[in-house]
């Protein structure tokens, strides 16, 4: 069963094997180039590259946004509707870094990347929402172990709509796509601690994923895939195929508002 996002392709290269940088580790980027993206199909790439680069194409600020600040889109609010819709692409790079940045310290980089070039002026907020707690299900956890030699990065996982499907993955990859997916916050309570592989099906329900849970414009209902009306909720195929369950609980959540932003100049 296919069912990928129509003209939304999904491209990340983690930044695997970060170099370890001295105390003195640089705060900004030293070149960084950022234009309208000619890219017209739905792809887009965020990629964390050798030689201390940062290369994204095809991305909008929220998506840069989630990035920076490790939230999700729905814990972003404020700004003009541009900033969900407009596409970019970006290049920035360290001078003198042969390895790729580690992950925090290139976070904070993009975040003065964006307060720089995009004028972007943020406030970070927690607030108490409701969000989901991940535990085993009363049968016992279906997931099976991953034996046999390790997968390579880019060919861990498929995702689309209403399919997930991982080798050597843990439980934090799941819960981060179960928050995606859901738009809630998914905390992990299962205590499982190994690398696992399984497929995850349903047939999702208004809201659920999508373009706009990447930080994308929401897909137009007659190009969107055909689902199966009859297919398990994203829950039930939970307890049913992996033997988890979700529980309904309440929680603090880190927002992310937009008080200021401006598109940028040409450079």
């Amino acid at each position: 069963m296919k069912r990928l996002f129509a003209a939304t392709s999904l491209l990340v290269v983690l930044a695997s094997g970060a170099i370890a940088q001295s105390k003195n580790a640089p705060k900004q980027f030293d070149v960084a180039t950022i234009k309208p993206s000619a890219v017209d199909n739905g792809d887009f790439a965020v990629r964390a590259l050798p030689g201390g680069t940062l290369s994204c194409t095809g991305v909008t600020l929220k998506m840069l946004i989630m990035e920076a600040y490790e939230v999700k889109a729905f814990q972003i609010s404020g700004g003009p509707s541009w900033v969900g819709t407009a596409r970019w692409d970006l290049e920035a790079k360290v001078e003198g870094v042969q390895g790729r940045l580690p992950p925090d310290q290139e976070r904070l980089m993009l975040r003065a990347l964006l307060e720089d070039r995009f004028q972007l002026k943020v406030l970070s907020e927690t607030k108490e929402m409701p969000v989901f707690a991940l535990v085993v299900a009363a049968a016992g956890s279906k997931l099976t172990p991953h034996v046999g030699e390790a997968i390579p990065v880019g060919q861990r996982f498929r995702l689309g709509l209403g399919l997930y499907s991982v080798k050597q993955g843990n439980i934090a990859r799941l819960v981060t796509e179960l928050t995606r997916q859901l738009w809630r916050p998914v905390i992990d309570k299962t205590d499982l601690k190994g690398e696992y592989d399984f497929t995850l099906e349903w047939t999702p329900q208004p809201g659920q994923g999508g373009p706009e849970s990447l930080g994308l414009p929401p897909q137009p209902l007659e190009s969107a895939p055909p689902v199966n009306p009859d297919g398990p909720t994203i829950f039930s195929a939970l307890q049913e195929q992996l033997g988890l369950r979700l529980d309904s609980q309440k929680g603090p959540v880190g927002l992310i508002v937009i008080e200021a932003v401006e598109k940028p100049s040409a450079n």
